[in-house]
């Protein structure tokens, strides 16, 4: 007998919540900001937006469906089953935090605040979020984003939606031979960022561009790219290969540092850890971010 879906909702603590927990009381918070010229209306009016985006979600969910909810600081700690329906109440970056935690599953972009965000992944109102339940179940028409995939040499894995950096924990020199096809370059660096065309319009487009505008691939294309920050000659490094491409061929790192960190999409809580010798590579993941897109 299969199992009816799961409705996972996931959100992260809003900045005003994040205010009223670092002050302790809601007047600290608000004589806190006040002395600085800022009030606490804004932060408290986009926490009553993003409460009833969740409450709106919710009611929405079919009756027979299970429900679940999970928060961004605990996505790591989160089992999603393979018939959840993952609901993303948030800004993209939300979307992105997810993504590497699935495994196909279908999700759906929710904007709490419709006109102030231009969201790309979360691209639906609370108020059609009955008909998109319906719908992801029942005639789900998804955009698959391509996703970049990092793999040391003793089997760990780490997936991301936008990008993964290597490098230095502290961003101090990571010293490394990089490896991209029948080309090898030792090199020392402040670490290597590979993303998707997803990523593109964020970390990756500002190093596209100190680069003179490099090429960058679309959010489905099954390619990725590289880039190199600010890697350095000396006797015994170089810094001729410091961007590209990812295809068929992948990216590989062999680590020469005592220890370099991996981790994806901002989330520097969950990451590899490499030391002197393993290596790691980077390629096209074989998942994918099932996206609902706005029409059937």
């Amino acid at each position: 007998m299969s199992l009816a879906p799961r409705a996972v909702l996931v959100h992260r603590r809003t900045p005003f919540a994040d205010a009223i927990a670092r002050h302790g009381t809601r007047g600290a918070a608000e004589f806190f900001l006040r002395t600085r010229g800022r009030t606490l209306d804004d932060l408290e009016a986009g926490d009553e937006r993003q409460r009833a985006a969740l409450a709106a979600v919710a009611a929405a969910v079919p009756l027979d469906w299970r429900t679940g909810t999970v928060e961004r600081a605990d996505l790591s700690r989160f089992l999603f089953a393979p018939e959840d329906v993952v609901v993303v109440v948030g800004q993209d970056g939300l979307v992105a935090n997810v993504a590497k935690y699935l495994d196909g599953q279908v999700v759906v972009g929710i904007d709490p605040d419709p006109g102030r965000n231009a969201g790309v992944l979360v691209r639906h109102p609370a108020a059609h979020a009955r008909d998109l339940l319906h719908r992801s179940v029942s005639r789900p028409v998804c955009e698959q984003r391509t996703m970049v995939r990092a793999v040391t040499d003793d089997g760990q894995e780490l997936h991301a939606l936008n990008e993964i950096f290597v490098g230095h924990h502290s961003h101090q020199t990571a010293r490394y031979v990089l490896g991209c096809g029948d080309r090898r370059e030792e090199q020392a660096s402040s670490g290597v960022v590979c993303g998707t065309g997803t990523g593109a319009t964020g970390w990756l487009a500002s190093l596209a561009r100190a680069r003179g505008g490099a090429a960058l691939p679309g959010p489905t294309d099954p390619a990725l790219a590289w880039f190199v920050r600010e890697a350095w000659p000396s006797r015994t490094t170089g810094a001729d290969l410091v961007a590209g491409s990812v295809g068929a061929e992948p990216l590989t790192l062999d680590v020469l540092s005592d220890e370099l960190v991996v981790f994806g999409d901002g989330l520097e809580a969950d990451r590899l850890l490499l030391t002197r010798g393993q290596r790691l590579t980077i390629d096209v993941s074989p998942r994918h971010l099932a996206l609902l897109t706005p029409h059937p």
